[in-house]
């Protein structure tokens, strides 16, 4: 599956937190990069228990949820 790095940008659900993933998208009508997020919903174990703000690594899963196919996977430290 997919593994992600993005910043944490919601941590008020229980065990759950939304990750934001910035993407380059071209647009073929103006010739031009346009900047683009993306936002995932993934499981938040309590080992790691990622708050608003830290740059993570989610990785996909089975869904856990109807919103929810990824997991936090580490903390990504001194970036």
């Amino acid at each position: 599956g997919k593994v992600i790095q993005g910043i944490v940008s919601s941590d008020k659900m229980q065990k759950t937190v939304v990750v934001s993933s910035p993407h380059m998208y071209y647009d073929k009508k103006y010739k031009r990069y346009q900047k683009r997020t993306s936002k995932y919903h993934a499981h938040n174990p309590p080992c790691i228990s990622a708050k608003a703000g830290d740059r993570v690594r989610i990785a996909e899963c089975r869904p856990l949820s109807k919103t929810v196919s990824f997991v936090v996977i580490e903390k990504m430290e001194g970036q």
